[in-house]
């Protein structure tokens, strides 16, 4: 079992940065990959960012390359992610999901572990 819980989300003005921070915990965490996908109203949920536990792996979208980055803090067990110069259309619901770096990049409805979410808004 693996726990997901998200924080950092709120609302910023157009140009401006927020962190996320994905913490994990559980017996399985160190075998997992995380991701960081965004939902917004109306829309399905898609993938934004992927990190393998080792580090050695990144995924960024297209859509958010380079503005956004995902890191990790092992010692933590903590996921960020970092957004910059965040637009209208970043606003959403960001969700942190944890499974292999091959389910959560090409079959995420197969993801076994989602947390909550954290909401962000960005206002224009």
């Amino acid at each position: 079992q693996v726990q997901l819980v998200e924080s950092g989300g709120g609302s910023v003005q157009a140009g401006g940065s927020l962190r996320l921070s994905c913490q994990a915990s559980g017996r399985t965490v160190s075998r997992n990959a995380i991701g960081w996908f965004r939902q917004a109203p109306g829309k399905e949920r898609v993938l934004v960012a992927a990190i393998t536990w080792s580090g050695d792996s990144t995924h960024i979208a297209d859509s958010v390359k380079g503005r956004f980055s995902i890191s990790r803090d092992n010692a933590k067990a903590t996921v960020y992610l970092q957004m910059n110069s965040l637009r209208s259309e970043d606003t959403a619901v960001y969700y942190c999901a944890a499974d292999s770096a091959r389910v959560l990049t090409s079959a995420p409805r197969h993801i076994q572990y989602w947390g909550p979410g954290t909401a962000v808004t960005v206002s224009s």
